[in-house]
């Protein structure tokens, strides 16, 4: 009797196995590799740089008490691109008094960002060389954090690109998007 209740025992628990409630990685999407291509991120091609920024329409960007160097995004180069991406004159000053010039985008739905250029000091640009045409990730590092703080709290709040480049003029000018976490 005890060897039958066992092996009942034993089928029951193994139908249960079997049948175990899916997890969320039971519903994530899966990758497929024949997926329509064109619904995949089509980066514009050949982004010209915008024009050198001027003092009049910098605006700083709060990093905390720990950065010793200025951030700056020049609000009148702000655009969202047909792409998805957020480009934005980043200036940098730093506490030894140099002045770092880029030409930046962001891309939200992968969390990455692009140089395209950098500013000379003659106001002119020089288009970034092929390696650093590249998307990086974004990274929250604790020495150079604005590509994180810009993402989270300014051009891609929850994740999404600003609508327009006036949605994002105005989170600057706020000092966070309305919707950033």
């Amino acid at each position: 009797m005890k060897r039958v209740a066992l092996l009942a025992l034993l089928a029951v628990a193994a139908t249960a196995g079997a049948q175990a409630p899916k997890t969320a990685l039971d519903y994530a999407p899966k990758y497929d590799s024949d997926a329509d291509e064109s619904k995949q991120f089509q980066e514009q091609q050949d982004v010209p740089p915008p024009a050198f920024p001027g003092e009049a329409t910098l605006v700083q960007i709060d990093l905390g008490p720990a950065a010793t160097n200025k951030y700056f995004i020049d609000a009148a180069t702000l655009a969202v691109g047909e792409d998805g991406v957020v480009r934005y004159v980043l200036v940098v000053k730093t506490s030894g008094g140099a002045t770092n010039v880029s030409f930046e985008g962001m891309h939200c739905a992968t969390l990455s960002w692009k140089h395209y250029a950098s500013g000379r000091s003659d106001k002119t640009w020089t288009v970034s060389r092929a390696a650093r045409k590249e998307w990086r990730p974004i990274e929250n590092k604790p020495t150079n954090p604005h590509h994180a703080v810009l993402s989270r709290t300014f051009f891609c709040p929850q994740g999404n690109a600003i609508r327009s480049a006036d949605d994002g003029r105005n989170a600057l000018r706020l000092g966070k998007h309305p919707n950033s976490v």
